[in-house]
C-alpha cells in the first residue's frame, strides 16, 4: 500500500479542518510512502506518523488522501497520532468506521465530534450522508438544516450532503 502525499503548505488550514468548500478531491500526492507512514518534508522521508513531528493539517491532509484511495484502515492509524478527543479526529474516525461498514460505531464518533462542536459541520455532513446511505434521508435532513444554521450554507460539507439527499450518491474524501 502506498500513502498519498501533497504539499500541504498549499492549503489553509480551514479547507483541510471543513474537508474543503469545493467539490475537488485531495490534490494528488507529490510522494507516496508505504503503510500509514507519511511524508516528512522536513526530513525528506517516510515516517510513522506517531513518531514524526508534523502539524495536524499535514496529518488531516495524509488522512483525506488516505481516504480518497479507500485506504481507511491506513488514515485511522494516521488518525491515531493525534489527540483523542481532537473534533477533527473524531470526524474522521467516524468517516472511515463508516466506510469500512462500521456504521454504527462511525456514528457513534460523529456524535462524539458534534457534542464538542455542534458547529462540526463537516461531522454533520459525514453524519447525514452516512444517513442517506441508510435510508434515513429525515435524519439527513435534520443534519443539513443544522449544517445550515450553524453558517455552513455554501461550504463543502451543506453541498456534498444537499447533493448526497439529492442523488444517493456519497462522498469518499
Amino acid at each position: 500500500m502506498r500513502l498519498f502525499l501533497s504539499a500541504a503548505l498549499l492549503f489553509p488550514t480551514m479547507v483541510l479542518a471543513n474537508g474543503g468548500d469545493n467539490d475537488a478531491p485531495p490534490p494528488k500526492p507529490a510522494v507516496t510512502c508505504e503503510g500509514a507512514q507519511v511524508y516528512d518534508k522536513k526530513t525528506k522521508k517516510c515516517v510513522n506518523a506517531q513518531e514524526s513531528s508534523l502539524g495536524t493539517e499535514q496529518l488531516y491532509l495524509a488522512v483525506r488522501q488516505l481516504a480518497y484511495a479507500g485506504r481507511y484502515h491506513d488514515a485511522q492509524a494516521v488518525l491515531d497520532a493525534m489527540p483523542e478527543n481532537d473534533p477533527g479526529r473524531l470526524t474522521y474516525m467516524g468517516f472511515t468506521h463508516r466506510k469500512l461498514g462500521n456504521v454504527e460505531l462511525g456514528m457513534v464518533f460523529y456524535e462524539k465530534a458534534i457534542a464538542q462542536d455542534p458547529g462540526n459541520i463537516l461531522a454533520r455532513s459525514y453524519m447525514g450522508q452516512g444517513l442517506v446511505e441508510q435510508g434515513d434521508l429525515a435524519g439527513a435532513m435534520v443534519q443539513l438544516r443544522a449544517i445550515r444554521e450553524q453558517g455552513g450554507a455554501g461550504t463543502w460539507s451543506e453541498t456534498s450532503l444537499r447533493k448526497a439527499l439529492e442523488t444517493g450518491r456519497t462522498y469518499n474524501y
